[in-house]
């Protein structure tokens, strides 16, 4: 309640306020200082040309690489070399479209399959054989099989209305 009352008297008559401020006559700026005024000494330094500076500068030579990037990295022939899909697909969004991926690379769909393999029959599909299967490494085979989960989707039963009590004996 003190806030509204508070808000109508720094609303009241803000208009006339706020003219009256801005009409008022503005205060002149202190005098600066000789050393702050521009003068003849300071721009004929700034447009002076040093020799001995330039000279120096001419002698000098910077040569600049790019870094290597890990794609850079990777041989060429791993990049060309390409595997075909292991999997045929009913065209969903367009997925139809891609007929090979890069060695060492699944595509999203096959990821799908591989982890739904690996979660019906686990002791079969290790990491080991997705790795030989998909042209994958060790490591990132198992990482796939450890960290990529697949949506799952728990039916949890209704609430009953029978509430379970102590009984006395």
């Amino acid at each position: 309640m003190g806030a509204r009352v508070g808000r109508m008297f720094w609303r009241f008559n803000v208009e006339n306020r706020a003219h009256r401020e801005i009409s008022k006559s503005k205060p002149k700026p202190a005098p600066r200082y000789e050393a702050q005024q521009p003068g003849p000494v300071a721009s004929e330094e700034i447009h002076r040309k040093d020799d001995p500076l330039l000279v120096r500068l001419q002698q000098v030579y910077v040569e600049s690489k790019d870094p290597v990037t890990k794609a850079a990295a990777i041989p060429e022939r791993q990049q060309t070399e390409r595997r075909p899909l292991k999997h045929n697909f009913p065209d969903v969004l367009g997925v139809s479209e891609v007929n090979d991926v890069p060695v060492g690379k699944l595509s999203l769909l096959e990821v799908l399959h591989v982890l739904k393999d690996h979660k019906l029959s686990p002791q079969t599909w290790t990491a080991e054989k997705i790795a030989q299967e998909y042209s994958l490494q060790l490591n990132e085979a198992e990482a796939l099989k450890d960290f990529f989960m697949i949506f799952e989707i728990k039916v949890l039963p209704p609430k009953t209305s029978e509430k379970k009590q102590i009984k006395d004996t």
